[in-house]
């Protein structure tokens, strides 16, 4: 169960490949913002991106494993869209379980940090 304390810090997870391909939470965000909209166009405007660097992130995420994640449709009658796939929705909620795991497994040495920090003003 993930500790939801928005005073202490957090960790931030991001899986690096041997070839040299990143997971990490904007490639997932972009995914559910996908699922939300239909769109790599919107989900991009909804994370203040160009449509070419959503395409690239999505093609990035098709190319890092054996199944796509994302699925498009050019034109037609609903003029296009994209879904996710059932990987990239499973891919989604395994990184969300993972962030979580991350945070609870950390949560004493995050508090530990935070009790030692550097008071701002």
């Amino acid at each position: 169960m993930a500790h939801q304390d928005t005073n202490l810090l957090k960790p931030v997870l991001r899986i690096d490949f041997p070839e040299k391909a990143r997971l990490g939470r904007g490639k997932i965000q972009l995914l559910e913002h996908i699922r939300e909209t239909g769109s790599i166009s919107a989900a991009g405007r909804a994370m203040d991106m160009s449509y070419r660097r959503a395409w690239q992130l999505v093609d990035a995420l098709n190319s890092m494993f054996s199944e796509p994640s994302v699925t498009s449709q050019r034109g037609g009658k609903q003029g296009g869209g994209a879904v996710l796939t059932p990987f990239g929705e499973e891919l989604i909620h395994r990184f969300r379980q993972m962030e979580a795991t991350l945070t609870d497994a950390l949560h004493d040495d995050l508090a530990w940090l935070d009790s030692n920090r550097a008071k701002q003003d």
